[in-house]
């Protein structure tokens, strides 16, 4: 038994109401997560010391990247939960498709959606694709972060049982004290992941295309990952045999992807620099 086990916070998920409408604290996760993104984004690109000769966005384009980012990463994060996790349910309740305020947003299919939005953002306003996916993968953690800590006040995407001194009893779980492994993932994912790729940044990243961009892939796929083995997987939904799970699976070609990118950044960085 745990020497202490933590009673859940009685925090109310709903932030706000107004009559019968509602404002979840997952909600607004996103929307304050997007927000300090753009904030952050704005501000790294108008540090011209970031970025020496690379282009970069104008900082009055980065609404339209943010607007497009946050269509794509409901629409891909819903299409990713339906396709990944639940095609069967969702085949027999189409409608619930569109009922995404009560939860289940893929991670990987919003990621999915995310890259095509840059992909036209970067066509329409002529600035190269790395460079783009490397502002978003330095600032995307702040959203990560602030969404992990509304799937915990939501009581979702809870631990594995242990005897740990800090295990939380969840109140739509089970008697047994679990991980709060949402805070895992919101600290390894979203804080820790957040600080290096600022430090690599104002070392010079960004006047690397993909360098940043690998080390978010890396990063967080393997955070994500190493977290799976304390996050309890649906048994139904997520667990593939053993102890692999459907998030360790999507996450295992973003490592592959990851090391690529940064193995690319380094030799085009050098190839330039001998030119």
């Amino acid at each position: 038994m745990p020497i202490l086990i933590l009673p859940f916070p009685a925090i109310d998920p709903v932030a706000v109401s107004f009559g019968p409408f509602a404002i979840r604290w997952y909600a607004l996760a996103y929307i304050v997560g997007f927000l300090g993104g753009w904030a952050y984004a704005v501000a790294l690109v108008k540090a011209p010391r970031l970025w020496g000769a690379t282009s970069r966005p104008k900082p009055e384009s980065l609404i339209d990247l943010v607007l497009y980012i946050m269509i794509a990463t409901v629409v891909g994060g819903r299409l990713g939960q339906v396709l990944f996790y639940e095609p069967g349910y969702y085949a027999a309740h189409p409608l619930e498709i569109f009922a995404i305020w009560n939860g289940g947003m893929s991670f990987h299919g919003g990621l999915i959606g995310v890259l095509l939005a840059i992909w036209y953002y970067s066509h329409r306003f002529k600035i190269p694709f790395l460079t783009v996916t490397d502002l978003c993968g330095t600032t995307c953690p702040i959203a990560i972060f602030l969404v992990r800590i509304g799937n915990f006040i939501n009581s979702e995407q809870w631990g594995r049982p242990t005897d740990v001194p800090w295990a939380v009893v969840f109140p739509d779980a089970d008697e047994a004290p679990r991980h709060p492994s949402q805070l895992y993932e919101a600290g390894l994912e979203g804080l820790l992941l957040l600080l290096v790729l600022g430090i690599v940044a104002q070392r010079g990243g960004f006047k690397r295309p993909g360098l940043l961009t690998g080390l978010a892939t890396l990063g967080y796929a393997l955070a994500r990952i190493a977290m799976e083995f304390y996050r309890e997987p649906d048994p139904q939904l997520e667990q593939l045999g053993g102890d692999l799970t459907m998030g360790m699976a999507l996450s295992a070609p973003m490592v592959v992807i990851g090391i690529a990118l940064v193995i690319y950044s380094v030799w085009a960085g050098r190839r330039v620099g001998a030119k």
